[in-house]
Formats: C-alpha cells, structure tokens, sequence
C-alpha cells in the first residue's frame, strides 16, 4: 500500500505548480528589467547620432559603428587613467584587505583587550562622519594631497566590511585556534596559517567590494589629486564626457557634430568601458561571494 502513495508523492515533487510559474514569471521579468537597460546602452554607445535620434531605445543598433570608442580612445588620457586605476588597485587591495582582516580577527576573539571601547569607535564612524574638509587637513598635513597615496589611504578600511569579516571569524570553530596555540602558534600564524585559509568565502566578498570601490572611485581623487596625469579612469572619462558635450553644445552643423562624436553616444561607450574589468573580474569570485555575504552578515 505504500509503493503508490511513495509514486505518486515523486510524481507530484516532479510536476510544476501555479506558484512555481509564478515565481519563474517574476524571475523573468526582473531579469528583462536589468538586462534591457544594459543592452540599450551597449546599443547606444555603436549606434550613430542619427541612428540614436530615431530610436533612442533600441537593442541592436543596424548599423553599428565604432565612432564613439574612437572619439573615447583617441585621447591618451584614457590609457593614463586606466593605469592609474591599476596602480591604485595593486597597492590598495592588498592593503585594505590586511588591515580589515587583522582588525576583524583581534575583534573577532573574546580575550582581545579593550574589545568592546575599540568596536565602539569603529562603530561610531558609521553613524558619525567628520566630513571632506578634516579629511582633507590630515592629508595636507601627512603631505599627502596630490598623490595617489591619498587615494588609497582613504578608501582603505570600511567598517561594513569589518563588522561582515568580524563576524565571519566569529563563526570559526575556536578549537580550531586553541589546538594551534597549544602547538606553540602565535596569533600572526594562527591567522594566517587557520584562519584565512579557512576563511575563503568572505575574503572572496571583501575583495569584491574594495575592488568595486576603488575602480569606481572618482570623488576622493577629484578633491585630492590635481594633475591630469594622476587621474584615474573615472575623473578622465569624466573630463572627455564633459569635454565631448560642449564640443557638441557648440557644433554649428551636422558635419562637425558626427566629427566631434556624439555625447550619449561617448557616455554610453565611457560606461561600458569602464564596466567590462568589473564584469571579467565577478566570475572568479561568485561562487564564494553569496556564502560569504550571508554568513558574514550573520552574527553566530
């Protein structure tokens, strides 16, 4: 009697369900709503103006051009910033990800002395911002205005991502760091020897965040940096799109307006330029960035 009841219960699990539709219609939808917009603007960015003006909205331009990847690359400020960018995330991810790390992990333990005065303080900078102008006297007098250092420096420590790489240590077996202590570990190794190691989710996570952040900073290096040779990719592509729209503000004809290359057209391109790193990067992360992002946020 009970072989049909067990069939026909796996029959039922196999089947779709209204809700299961449902769920898959809202899935689908969401999914339109954020890929539409991004083909529009990869559409965009090879269309012509003329192209543009007849159909804003498009998906796959007719006849695509190279136009506005031209007008964006025939300025070598582009490769400049790129590589200042470069620059800023070579020194600065590793650098952020020790100091967030080594902090997480001393908060993380019970025994840390002074625990709870030095988490307040972290915390209190969440809530409580001294604003730009403290921000940029410390750099003025560490020397620091006008150089990429203070780019760096700035974005170097997030106390969200602290709390979430906290936590996350907070969940690690503490037998795990008793066991090396008793075999004569200090802390330095035990963080780096047990810790970390087993700690790949969430250093996946932090690092996509800091790697975000740093690619798409432009408001610290505008109020730091001066030269146009220091500049990284957002303020130059920022400069040209700025540039672009008054040379096309000011054309006197159709001809000089196709020459000069249209605004959107160069926004639209600056945009997806300044996505496809990002885009090549996630992958290699994904698989531990949605593990991370829920346990770190999970206080054990």
């Amino acid at each position: 009697m009970s072989t049909p009841a067990v069939k026909r219960h796996k029959y039922r699990i196999g089947k779709m369900t209204f809700l299961d539709y449902f769920l898959f219609a809202v899935l689908l939808v969401m999914a339109l709503v954020i890929l539409i917009p991004f083909l529009n603007v990869i559409a965009i960015s090879f269309a012509s103006q003329k192209e543009y003006a007849d159909n804003p909205m498009m998906l796959f331009p007719k006849h695509p051009t190279l136009d506005a990847y031209r007008a964006l690359f025939q300025d070598g400020r582009i490769l400049t910033g790129f590589w200042n960018t470069i620059k800023i995330m070579v020194v600065g991810l590793p650098l952020s990800l020790f100091l967030t790390s080594t902090m997480a992990y001393g908060l993380s333990r019970s025994k840390f002395p002074g625990k709870k005065p030095i988490f307040f303080l972290v915390l209190f900078t969440m809530i409580f911002n001294g604003g730009i102008v403290p921000l940029y006297l410390v750099m003025k007098s560490l020397h620091l205005t006008g150089s990429l250092w203070s780019v760096i420096l700035v974005g170097s420590f997030s106390a969200f991502n602290m709390i979430l790489m906290m936590n996350y240590f907070q969940g690690l077996p503490e037998s795990l760091m008793e066991s090396a202590r008793l075999d004569g570990a200090g802390e330095w190794r035990i963080l780096f020897s047990v810790v970390l190691p087993l700690a790949a989710p969430i250093m996946a996570t932090i690092t996509l965040f800091y790697g975000v952040a740093f690619w798409n900073s432009w408001y610290d290096a505008m109020i730091f940096l001066r030269k146009s040779d220091m500049l990284p990719l957002q303020n130059v592509l920022r400069t040209i799109i700025v540039e672009s729209s008054t040379n096309v503000s000011n054309a006197s004809s159709v001809d000089s307006l196709n020459k000069s290359g249209f605004s959107t057209g160069m926004k639209m391109a600056s945009v997806f330029v300044s996505m496809v790193p990002i885009m090549c990067f996630f992958p290699l992360l994904q698989k531990h960035f949605a593990k991370g992002v829920l346990t770190g946020a999970i206080k054990t």
